[in-house]
């Protein structure tokens, strides 16, 4: 069994397709569970709607750091309501920081990041944490805040990020781009850092894998990924699926 830990599934890419379509695609290829992802508040509801419709989606509520000038403390109430276990909502997310092609004021993405983090420690929930060329500000804020556990998602460090990550107790996870002839960097933390960190994602629709790549990514390329770690750190794909799963299981309390 495999499990798609990061997916947009309520995103306009896939409106030519339906859940149920998506999600036995997926589970063709072995992956049974789905956490669809709240970016903001209108995609956290829809993630919600998800999970209550189909029991092999999970949701989580958060607010994408590009849009923390929105935020406001009637987000924060809204998002706090709908981040209920009823509603099967396991983590706070996505939430971070984003400073690609950001002219913005980063200290409103980095209070936003903190408010939302004092939510997930009141709730006891973990955080999927986007991480764009911010890696620094991240770690400085997740050591101020100390959230319960965590995972940047689409990991993008290099190696010394990674067991930044790693000794606040955290976790990372992979997208498709390891599969992409520039991702060198990404394959070479893949090789060195423990599998019991790593999780598995799809990001999609985005960052389609190979062989699948400039077309919309979905749940059922979770295998590729699997598959590459499994080339990269020389171990059988049923080791990849047991030891990810396991992980993601025990970190979303699945």
């Amino acid at each position: 069994m495999l499990i798609d830990t990061h997916a947009h599934l309520n995103f306009s890419q896939f409106a030519d397709t339906t859940p149920l379509e998506i999600i036995n695609r997926a589970k063709a290829t072995g992956v049974n569970k789905i956490i669809n992802i709240g970016s903001d508040l209108k995609a956290s509801e829809e993630s919600v709607a998800l999970a209550q419709q189909f029991p092999e989606i999970y949701a989580t509520v958060g607010l994408h750091p590009h849009d923390a000038s929105s935020f406001t403390d009637i987000t924060l109430a809204k998002l706090a309501k709908l981040a209920k276990p009823e509603n099967k909502v396991i983590a706070i997310g996505e939430i971070g920081l984003d400073y690609f092609k950001y002219d913005g004021n980063r200290n409103v993405q980095k209070n936003t990041f903190r408010k939302l983090l004092g939510l997930a420690k009141e709730l006891n929930l973990p955080v999927v944490i986007h991480d764009r060329d911010a890696h620094e500000d991240i770690l400085g804020i997740l050591k101020e805040i100390r959230p319960t556990k965590g995972v940047v998602h689409c990991f993008s460090g290099d190696l010394e990020f990674a067991n930044k990550i790693f000794d606040l107790g955290f976790l990372i996870s992979f997208t498709g781009n390891i599969t992409f002839p520039k991702a060198q960097n990404l394959r070479d933390v893949i090789n060195t850092v423990p599998l019991e960190k790593i999780m598995l994602e799809t990001d999609c629709p985005f960052l389609a894998p190979v062989p699948h790549r400039g077309k919309r990514n979905e749940p059922a390329y979770v295998l590729d990924i699997a598959k590459k770690i499994a080339e990269i750190k020389n171990v059988y794909l049923e080791e990849v699926a047991k030891v990810t799963t396991n992980t993601a299981q025990d970190f979303f309390n699945l």
